[in-house]
Parts: C-alpha cells; structure tokens; sequence
C-alpha cells in the first residue's frame, strides 16, 4: 500500500505501470486493477481560476492510510496506491488518483469507490476556490458526497 500526498503533479501512466508491476511482483492472485483519476473542475459560475488545498502533513497520510488499510481488508485487495496533491491547482489539472488490485473485478471497483467516497468526503484537506476578483471561498461539503457514504455502512 502506498500513501502520497504531494504538492507536485504525477505521471498517471507512470503511476499506474508501477502499481501494476508491484502488484505482479508481489505475487498476488489478483485479476483486476481499477484505478481512478479525479481532476480539478472549474466552479459552477466559471469565474474559479485556481482551487488551493491545505491539509496538516502527518496526520492527512495517517488519516488515508487508515482507511486504505480498512478497505485492503474489507476487499481482501492485493494492493491500494492513494496520490492527492495539494497546494495551488488550476481546472484540468490532477488532483488525486485511486488505484486498487483485487482477486475479482467487483472488489476492485468497490473498494476504489470506497476510498474515492472518503477522500472527498472525510480526508482532512481543506479546499478553497480562488476567483478572478482574487476573492476565495472555502469548499463546503456537500449533502451528496456525506450520503455517498452511507452505503458502506
């Protein structure tokens, strides 16, 4: 299992062949990688230039690596590999990749749905979108994303 939380971009097809290859290395029977790619979107008005993320270092790895290693043993996963970045991001750049290798398909897209659910809903990353005028507005969590949750239960 590999946590990174990062300020600078990531390769996503280079992330993804090492994922790919710790998994053959590890000898795991796994017969199903799924990974994810979420990017930054612009703000609903169009006026955001930039999204800046802050999180506390230490305690935001700990924080993913705990729910990694729930969903490494609820799933029975081979392999889980978390990247978020922050700092100041524009739209369209990466902002965070999920990649999770299990014996069977369905494990592998639960258990990324699962760690994608919690990061947008419970990592301790605090998100504020820059505007034009140079204003900022703290991302507040939305009723969506805290109902995502509740099919894990």
């Amino acid at each position: 299992m590999r946590i990174s939380v990062q300020g600078d971009q990531f390769d996503l097809g280079e992330e993804s062949q090492r994922f790919v290859a710790e998994v053959a290395a590890s000898g795991a029977n796994a017969g199903a990688i799924v990974t994810f790619t979420g990017v930054v979107r612009g703000s609903d008005s169009g006026d955001m230039v930039a999204m800046e993320i802050e999180h506390y270092p230490g305690m935001t790895e700990r924080a993913i690596g705990q729910i990694a290693e729930t969903a490494l043993q609820r799933w029975s996963l081979a392999d889980a590999l978390v990247i978020h970045r922050h700092g100041r991001l524009i739209p369209g750049e990466q902002i965070m990749m999920v990649a999770t290798a299990a014996r069977h398909r369905s494990g592998a897209f639960e258990a990324a749905s699962y760690l994608m659910d919690y990061l947008k809903s419970r990592a301790p990353f605090w998100k504020k979108e820059l505007r034009q005028d140079g204003e900022g507005a703290w991302v507040e969590a939305k009723g969506s994303d805290e109902d995502a949750l509740t099919r894990w239960d």
